[in-house]
């Protein structure tokens, strides 16, 4: 059976990671000796000037399939259980066609998940924005996923990319692109993210205040 029990996640490193951006927290990760950028996701829904999305990853599986207006349980079982804050991370790489549209955003936003992140095309761009719901994905088709693939697994490790992803790791999400954190270093990396950002901002005021860049830069960069 599924299991979609999130007890265990660290909302409060998660809480801390919504402060900053995919930058500083690329740099954290990878500083702790990880990788976790999704190359080629990018925004396609709607986020606020400055807002970013970061939750615990509920996954899809998608497979190929011939099968015409087949059910996808599947994935409406994963969207209906997703945790408030969660964020579903779907690969629906093997076959050309969208997943993820209107319905799909407005059942995912109403059952409380933060983002939806889709390896693969999505479709009704004006809708999804107007829902104003963060949809990411390789960019946009009409095509639907009918006669082509379907939903087979939820709550399985994905590869995306060459970057794991596992149920309960940790999504970040901004208008730059998508970061996924192991769940295990998810603490380590929300505990280097608020020095980098702090370093960061004093090297920002120490400029808007009219000091020079290379006498600010080697100073707020000794976190390398």
């Amino acid at each position: 059976m599924t299991k979609f029990n999130y007890d265990d996640t660290d909302w409060d490193a998660i809480g801390r990671l919504s402060k900053w951006y995919s930058g500083d927290v690329h740099d954290s990760l990878e500083q702790l000796g990880g990788r976790g950028y999704l190359p080629g996701i990018s925004l396609q829904g709607a986020l606020k000037a400055g807002e970013v999305v970061c939750g615990p990853a509920v996954t899809v599986q998608f497979a190929p399939s011939q099968r015409r207006n087949q059910p996808q349980d599947v994935y409406h079982n994963a969207i209906d259980n997703v945790p408030k804050g969660g964020i579903l991370v779907v690969d629906s790489s093997c076959a050309e066609g969208s997943c993820s549209g209107e319905l799909m955003s407005t059942g995912a936003k109403t059952a409380g998940a933060a983002a939806t992140i889709v390896n693969g095309t999505v479709r009704d761009l004006a809708q999804v924005r107007t829902l104003g719901y963060p949809l990411f994905g390789r960019g946009s088709s009409p095509v639907s996923v009918s006669g082509k693939m379907e939903p087979k697994a939820s709550q399985v490790e994905l590869v995306i990319g060459g970057i794991r992803v596992a149920p309960g790791d940790v999504v970040f999400a901004d208008i730059d692109g998508v970061v996924v954190i192991p769940k295990a270093m998810v603490k380590a990396v929300a505990d280097k993210a608020d020095e980098v950002g702090a370093m960061e901002g004093a090297a920002r005021d120490r400029i808007l205040k009219g000091e020079r860049l290379q006498s600010v830069w080697p100073v707020a960069s000794t976190y390398n």
